[in-house]
């Protein structure tokens, strides 16, 4: 008798407990069906996923203004709708490797220096949405903004009144005449109090993870200028494209361009994630000591605009001291822009700037570049008094140490 009241009281507790939690359930539900639905970001894209817009109460921009912007190899309509934040899944673009990379809390901070020049104002808007919502806000010190004496309306008080929301971040700073790549990147760094510079293109995405790899293979020697690999974001889709492992170099022409790695260089302890020696940089991105950068004389300040100052940086890196890797475990998109050569000024100004690279950096190597373009010989460059007299401050080695130990890969005799 005892056996068969227990085994009712237990099957009556029972069912009352199932029936309690069936009833919590229900009241839960309904309590968060009313709750307002917090937006979520976009997410990353995918093959098989379109992307969601954020922002959609935004206004859409006018045709005219629309057709203008294809004619300068730009898609500002599915950039202004995609949204100012956008979450990069990460699958398949993270090496497996750099996954179970471990970084110390303490590393140096980081001052993010983004120049800007008539940027689509999504573009720019998503490149500082993120950088400050993928750094730690401890590495983070500040981020610097330059704008070049932009003309486009978006980018004044409509720009201002984005940035509110990261007030206490960045600092905004308006050039009052047009200054160029070169020298904006300059005025940036000397507004910086992090200890590494990080430049940035104003048409960029970071992953996940993307500053940490950088700033510890600078805490390892203040005199590396490291990379990260740099993705591709196509420019009229949008859509977010793992770029392979490749080194930074140049042809004869000086002009950059990429060069597979060996694969006996992927196969130590670290296998793809292993810092790549880069003759190189692409310029767009990279990060560097701010006490080495002024060590090093910044840019040639003889320069103008943009072109060439990668090359003629890259070169002074090597030859004077220091070393110049890409980082794999760090990964950043970047708009894959088509140049539209529609500004003869600009096409001086690089010419201007790889003369002077070649009478300061070339030695006995420029005669044969100018057999390239004899047209180019007599042209101006400009005093490089100071630039020449720096290279023999700093100590640094030829151009012929540079080819037979950085570079040997680029053989004298393409020239």
């Amino acid at each position: 008798m005892k056996n068969v009241t227990r085994w009712l009281f237990f099957c009556g507790s029972l069912v009352f407990g199932l029936w309690t939690a069936l009833f919590y359930v229900h009241f839960h539900f309904n309590q968060e069906s009313k709750e307002p639905e917090i937006p979520k970001p976009a997410q990353g894209w995918s093959s098989k996923k379109a992307p969601h817009l954020t922002h959609a109460s935004e206004p859409k921009p006018k045709q005219p203004i629309i057709s203008d912007q294809f004619k300068k190899g730009k898609s500002p309509s599915l950039k202004s709708f995609l949204g100012l934040e956008r979450w990069l899944s990460g699958e398949g673009i993270c090496l497996q490797m750099c996954l179970w990379k471990h970084y110390p809390a303490q590393l140096p901070t980081a001052s993010v220096v983004i120049c800007f020049h008539n940027e689509e104002l999504n573009a720019l808007l998503r490149t500082v949405s993120s950088v400050v919502y993928l750094t730690p806000s401890y590495y983070l010190q500040e981020i610097i903004l330059v704008d070049d004496m932009s003309k486009f309306d978006d980018l004044k008080a409509k720009l201002e009144h984005y940035l509110e929301i990261f007030r206490g971040r960045i600092k905004l700073i308006r050039t009052k005449k047009r200054k160029g790549l070169i020298q904006s990147r300059m005025i940036g760094a000397s507004h910086a109090s992090g200890d590494i510079l990080v430049f940035l293109d104003s048409h960029c995405e970071v992953n996940n993870v993307w500053l940490q790899p950088l700033l510890y293979a600078i805490s390892k020697d203040h005199r590396m200028v490291v990379t990260p690999i740099i993705d591709i974001i196509d420019n009229m889709t949008l859509e977010y494209k793992e770029a392979p492992i490749a080194r930074g170099a140049f042809d004869w022409d000086l002009k950059f361009k990429w060069d597979p790695v060996y694969l006996y260089e992927l196969d130590g302890p670290e296998g793809g994630s292993t810092p790549i020696r880069s003759p190189a940089m692409s310029g767009g991105v990279f990060a560097i000591h701010r006490h080495y950068f002024n060590a090093l004389g910044q840019y040639d300040k003889g320069m103008a605009i943009w072109g060439g100052e990668n090359v003629e940086l890259s070169l002074r890196i090597w030859m004077c001291g220091g070393q110049l890797f890409i980082i794999p475990c760090s990964r950043v998109g970047r708009i894959s822009k088509k140049y539209v050569p529609d500004d003869t000024l600009v096409m001086e100004a690089s010419i201007w700037n790889h003369l002077r690279l070649v009478h300061v950096w070339l030695d006995e190597y420029k005669g044969k570049f100018f057999a390239r373009k004899p047209s180019w010989k007599s042209m101006s460059y400009g005093n490089i008094s100071e630039h020449l007299e720096l290279r023999k401050r700093l100590g640094c080695k030829s151009f012929q140490w540079y080819l037979d130990t950085v570079f040997p890969e680029r053989k004298p005799n393409y020239l």
